[in-house]
């Protein structure tokens, strides 16, 4: 029984370190799984229990000897690496559509948010802490992070106040974060109900509201439809000449001509008693109809050639990044191509449709011709199961050098760097958006994805947790009620703001709301509360649309809070 002792007790041996984590990491994710209502912590009670083992080590006289603690500063920097990289790979592709379709107002929405987090802290922070402390300021940046339930903007302002301090550890942030993280979340969802209440909201009217206001969902929603030519003014004219007249995209997968079945392309033309089968736009469907003659039944089986319709992946390099349209699959190949499905989501497949690794497209024509272009697209599955490590790790040494290019801005003492957190976050969105363009391909499954990201993200709060543990009961004792409140009030205080100017000046939907307040705070909990409440998706694209802009400020305005004042 000795040895079991001596593994728990000796901190000079690396089993020690790897022990602590597996403790710390195992147990802070199976209580996180708990519930309390519809909301949990998840993964953020790694760091709890990290603060809880960090404490009795401290108290126990078990502590890591110097080499280990440079083990567990390694195993912090390179977890903040990994889940940041992870984030802006996520949010890479749709970082800049954001701001498209009315996109632009809830983003300004979001950013007023962030704004009055900071603007709330601040006066906080002047009005009623003694500013000649040095910890006082590291501290509130750490409530404000844990206000927001911001735990990558906790790893950048934790690497900038190291790059301020020379590579001291000051685990203040950590604290603050720890104390204001829990009423945070409650602070949040509470922000939502309460708006409801003011604004006295009825959830049928408002869904009744968004659908009829709402033209997104259908300007790419798939539509499916047999239609006849009546109009005698499209006689003889080609599909091409169709799709100009009408401005609308639209493909036809099938042709019945003379009881001859065919694929046709755009240069097919089309005569009066033609039937049609045609994908569209949903939004678009009823002014097809309305020009072209009427909707019908048809049996296609009567062909000329065996056709298939064939669901085929695009796993090419060489195809990443291109338009549908830039790779004519009518003209060249002889086939259709009516739908995509990406991340879930069906869509109308538009010829200016850009392709990703991991499309999947839907395909009509001869059964030869389908193949010859499933081989142009690639469609091996087994390549999807292949992480693309080249592209991680080249993003992360660009990253790393990103972050630690000194930028001169005048004021300041020294040079502002965006450190390990803001440079791979900057160069993770460029190549999520960009990177087909280089060959670097940022597409992984979404479970290798979410391993990657939360395997970074409870390395860093298992190492922040163990660090800060020590400090904590100390704090806690020493006013650590205050910076529970001053949590807070960091946390409703703008989200009550925001809310009603959304809803009062801007007229927005409360679902959408609903979704912006919980993307402004990149707060997932209240999301889950969010949809579980609407009882529908609308919150998830609030959410989404104003997410990678947020958690980009969050990361961003938290070590520029550090750089420049306790600098």
């Amino acid at each position: 029984m000795e040895w079991i002792v001596k593994l728990f007790t000796d901190g000079s041996t690396v089993a020690h370190v790897v022990l602590l984590y597996s403790i710390v990491i195992s147990l802070g994710v199976w209580l996180g799984k708990m519930k309390i209502g519809s909301v949990s912590l998840g993964v953020t009670f790694v760091l709890f229990v990290g603060i809880i083992v960090g404490h009795l080590l401290k108290n126990n006289g078990i502590q890591p000897v110097e080499e280990n603690w440079s083990v567990i500063g390694f195993m912090q920097d390179f977890g903040l690496i990994l889940f940041v990289y992870s984030i802006g790979i996520q949010v890479g592709p749709s970082f800049f559509s954001s701001f498209k379709q009315g996109g632009v107002t809830l983003n300004l929405l979001a950013c007023g948010i962030i704004l009055l987090n900071i603007t709330v802290m601040l006066i906080l922070y002047y009005a009623f802490m003694d500013t000649s402390n040095p910890d006082n300021l590291p501290m509130m940046v750490g409530v404000l992070c844990g206000a927001v339930t911001n735990t990558p903007g906790l790893g950048a302002a934790n690497a900038a106040l190291e790059q301020v301090t020379n590579g001291g550890t000051m685990p203040v942030i950590a604290n603050g974060y720890a104390c204001a993280y829990p009423l945070g979340v409650l602070g949040i969802i509470g922000s939502i109900i309460l708006i409801k209440a003011i604004f006295k909201v009825n959830f049928n009217k408002e869904e009744e509201k968004y659908n009829e206001q709402s033209g997104n969902s259908a300007a790419m929603k798939p539509h499916l439809m047999h239609v006849e030519i009546v109009n005698a003014s499209l006689n003889d004219k080609t599909i091409l000449q169709t799709r100009d007249y009408l401005a609308r995209d639209f493909v036809c997968s099938r042709l019945l001509h003379d009881g001859h079945v065919t694929v046709p392309n755009r240069e097919t033309k089309l005569h009066v008693g033609d039937q049609l089968f045609i994908v569209c736009a949903e939004e678009d469907a009823e002014a097809i109809v309305a020009f072209m003659g009427k909707t019908i039944q048809v049996d296609w089986s009567k062909q000329d050639f065996p056709m298939i319709s064939k669901k085929i992946l695009v796993t090419a390099d060489k195809v990443d990044g291109k338009t549908l349209g830039s790779l004519h699959p009518s003209s060249l190949y002889g086939v259709n191509v009516t739908r995509l499905y990406r991340s879930g989501i069906e869509l109308f497949a538009q010829p200016g449709v850009r392709l990703q690794v991991g499309d999947r497209l839907t395909v009509v024509g001869p059964s030869d011709a389908v193949e010859r272009f499933a081989a142009k697209l690639g469609n091996q599955a087994n390549r999807l199961d292949k992480p693309n490590l080249i592209t991680i790790f080249v993003g992360i040494m660009l990253g790393i050098l990103v972050g630690s290019l000194p930028l001169h801005i005048s004021g300041m003492s020294m040079p502002v760097k965006l450190g390990l957190a803001g440079g791979p976050l900057i160069v993770a969105i460029l190549i999520g958006r960009f990177g087909s363009k280089f060959h670097l391909i940022s597409y992984t499954t979404n479970s290798a994805s979410l391993m990657i990201r939360d395997i970074g993200l409870v390395l860093f709060l298992a190492s922040v947790g163990i660090k800060s543990g020590g400090n904590f009961v100390e704090t806690v004792m020493n006013g650590g009620l205050w910076y529970v409140l001053y949590g807070f009030l960091i946390t409703v205080i703008p989200l009550i703001i925001i809310g009603c100017v959304a809803r009062m000046k801007y007229k927005e939907n409360y679902f959408l709301i609903m979704g912006l307040m919980s993307g402004a705070t990149t707060d997932p909990p209240a999301l889950a509360y969010s949809t579980a409440t609407a009882n529908n998706d609308i919150p998830s694209i609030g959410y989404s649309t104003v997410y990678p802009l947020s958690m980009f400020l969050r990361i961003i305005t938290a070590q520029v809070l550090i750089l420049m004042l306790c600098a």
